[in-house]
């Protein structure tokens, strides 16, 4: 009898274990304040849903992580959740190796913020979550400006207007930079949405697969000529390494430097580093090229994928536990918490009836840049497989024309690798 219990007892058990759902879930957040914030999620998740275990883990950087992931589901281990950024996408779905989020279950995207959702619908499907996404804005600081004799109520929003304050700003301040911008392949991506330009033919790769770039047009040729002014007149800093965005913030917090250019979801470390230089932080839309008018942002940041070859239980929970950590509530948390934009528009409002705008009035630009971007190919961002190294290639060009190249020679020689680069990767698809 007693041996009967215990049989029974241990196939109850057994049951228990057999029904529990793991859901392994990879990011890239290895800092404390992100990835504690994820694994807070996670266990509140945990404790409302028994049957399922969600496990957050750090697999390094983005390209880290998305490179681990196809490795790991090409040896059928794929975890069922992970995290690929904004210019991966092209790669997570010539790996064949993700399922789009729409396909998992019915979800309502309307609530999505239109360029962050128009970022992450590739033909016609929505293939990822919206996570944390971001754009960049100008960072200034209000007392060197008062001390050059600039108003810091009225900011430069123009190429020709930083070029007019830096000239204020060598003259009063002989010994502290204008502005310190990093070598980012990124910024040029932003600049060419900015004046609806689209860096990739074919509809910036989302009407058929990128074949050349469109970066030695005028519109990148008006990109890699403020890099020159900026450099011919000893107005730029940085550290020379190629995306130092870390170099340049550390330029500016130290007060080097007037103005940089950074991401909306560096608001938090800017205002701490400013509060600890002791200096009053300005936040203004981002500079774009005279007589532009602006089509908006591109959003920058990560998503979340699903992989194939997951059972269907555990696909439905990731989505499930995605769609919660991505909620109203805690996207309103994460964006006070990190800067990022908090992606859904009852987020926003949630915010607002909070009133965390009037107590924090700096993260109002970033959301009235995001929300006035037009939706077209140019704002949607390139859709393309070499995405990772065309940003090189440009941060390479920007480093020749500052070394001295010029700016048609630059221009030239970058998109010539860019279109190689592609004409290689495609030759995959044929």
């Amino acid at each position: 009898m007693k041996r009967l219990m215990l049989m029974l007892a241990l196939g109850t058990t057994f049951q228990m274990a057999a029904a529990q759902t793991t859901v392994e879930f990879w990011h890239s957040f290895g800092d404390a304040k992100r990835g504690d914030w994820i694994k807070a999620r996670a266990d509140e998740y945990n404790k409302a849903h028994p049957g399922v275990t969600v496990v957050p883990s750090y697999k390094g950087a983005y390209n880290d992580s998305l490179q681990a992931t196809i490795l790991a589901a090409r040896q059928n281990k794929a975890p069922a959740l992970v995290q690929i950024f904004e210019v991966g996408s092209q790669l997570a779905l010539d790996s064949g190796m993700f399922q789009p989020v729409s396909s998992v279950s019915n979800v309502s995207f309307s609530d999505y913020i239109k360029p962050v959702i128009n970022y992450y619908t590739i033909g016609g499907k929505v293939n990822s979550l919206p996570f944390n996404s971001s754009s960049p804005v100008l960072y200034f600081n209000k007392d060197l400006m008062k001390k050059a004799g600039l108003n810091p109520a009225q900011p430069p929003t123009t190429f020709g207007g930083i070029l007019k304050a830096c000239d204020k700003i060598k003259v009063a301040l002989p010994d502290t930079k204008c502005i310190s911008i990093a070598l980012y392949g990124w910024f040029v991506e932003q600049w060419m949405s900015e004046q609806g330009a689209e860096l990739m033919n074919n509809g910036n790769g989302r009407t058929a697969r990128a074949t050349a770039t469109n970066l030695n047009g005028p519109a990148g040729k008006k990109i890699f000529q403020f890099f020159k002014d900026l450099q011919d007149k000893g107005y730029i800093t940085n550290t020379g390494k190629l995306a130092d965005t870390d170099g340049t913030n550390a330029i500016f917090s130290n007060q080097k430097a007037v103005f940089t250019i950074n991401s909306t979801a560096d608001l938090g470390n800017q205002l701490a580093a400013a509060k600890t230089a002791g200096f009053q932080l300005g936040v203004s839309v981002l500079p774009i090229p005279d007589g532009t008018k602006r089509n908006g942002v591109v959003i920058g940041g990560a998503s979340l994928w699903i992989p194939k070859n997951i059972s269907k239980p555990v696909a439905q929970a990731a989505l499930d536990f995605a769609l919660y950590m991505t909620n109203t509530k805690n996207m309103a948390d994460w964006h006070k918490l990190t800067g990022y934009y908090p992606v859904r528009n009852s987020s926003i409002n949630e915010l607002r009836n909070q009133g965390w705008f009037s107590s924090s009035p700096l993260q109002i630009t970033a959301f009235n840049q995001l929300l006035a971007t037009k939706a077209n190919p140019a704002s949607a961002g390139a859709l393309n497989g070499v995405a990772i190294q065309t940003r090189t290639f440009i941060e390479q060009g920007l480093q020749k024309v500052l070394s001295g190249t010029s700016v048609d020679a630059a221009l030239a020689d970058t998109a010539s690798q860019i279109n190689a680069a592609l004409t290689d990767y495609n030759k995959n698809f044929k």
